[in-house]
């Protein structure tokens, strides 16, 4: 298997869940945090685990920058694997033009839990959220509404609903070659939240979110997976059988 981070870059986000880039100039307070889908290339599929912020430059889709950097193109993803749909992961998926809304991925199946999005319309005070994005995604015809607790999609991708982020968040594996890849979205953000155990109020289930990082970092050293922080902005994969060796040898 192949890991791409798709970097767009390092952000600020205010408490109306507004982004700015940072910058050595910045000066507005808030929670910095990084801002990487991933993909995972396998012999079968190339898939995008979740979307990113919407951006357009000069009328292209940021998200297709970011991919054509490590030379894929936007028709080559044939999966994408949706955690959750607060604003930062879910925007890349497409825009609006008047009253038209255009997918970024028209051709690619793309993997949602039915119960988020309904989780997610309950929410529309909830500056996370775009409202007139949610209202798209059960009429695209690409989309597959997940319903199970658990599953697998393919021979390769599993899933999981961890519900500690938001009520149905979910989070994936992909097993092939031997490899296992694990991609914890916003229960496991960044690297630092496997060394405190904390459970944060801002989360659905902050106590659940805790007791899965500590599950997976312990099943992620047993199986050496490597582990996707999709908000890391140092740290963005810890592949965990050299992290075992390195702290061995040191």
């Amino acid at each position: 298997m192949k890991i791409i981070a798709l970097q767009e870059g390092n952000y600020i986000a205010n408490s109306q869940k507004e982004f700015q880039l940072l910058t050595d100039e910045t000066i507005d307070s808030g929670l910095k945090m990084a801002i990487q889908p991933f993909v995972v290339i396998t012999d079968n599929d190339v898939v995008l685990l979740d979307f990113g912020l919407g951006f357009v430059n000069n009328g292209v889709p940021f998200i297709y920058e970011i991919l054509r950097k490590s030379n894929i193109e936007p028709e080559q993803i044939t999966k994408i694997l949706v955690s959750h749909l607060h604003k930062d992961h879910i925007e890349g998926i497409g825009y609006f033009e008047e009253n038209h809304f255009v997918q970024n991925f028209p051709n690619a199946k793309i993997y949602i839990q039915k119960r988020e999005i309904d989780f997610a319309l309950q929410q529309l005070q909830n500056p996370s959220y775009v409202p007139e994005l949610l209202n798209q995604l059960e009429k695209l015809p690409n989309v597959e509404l997940l319903n199970q607790d658990s599953g697998n999609i393919t021979d390769e991708i599993f899933f999981e609903v961890s519900a500690g982020h938001t009520q149905f968040h979910q989070v994936f594996w992909i097993k092939a070659d031997n490899e296992i890849v694990f991609y914890g979205a916003d229960d496991l953000p960044q690297k630092a939240y496997l060394k405190i155990p904390v459970a944060y109020k801002t989360d659905f289930d902050g106590k659940r979110a805790m007791a899965s990082r500590k599950k997976w970092e312990q099943e992620a050293k047993e199986q050496n997976w490597s582990v996707l922080f999709y908000h890391d902005m140092k740290t963005p994969v810890v592949e965990f059988q050299l992290e075992e060796e390195l702290m061995k040898q040191n």
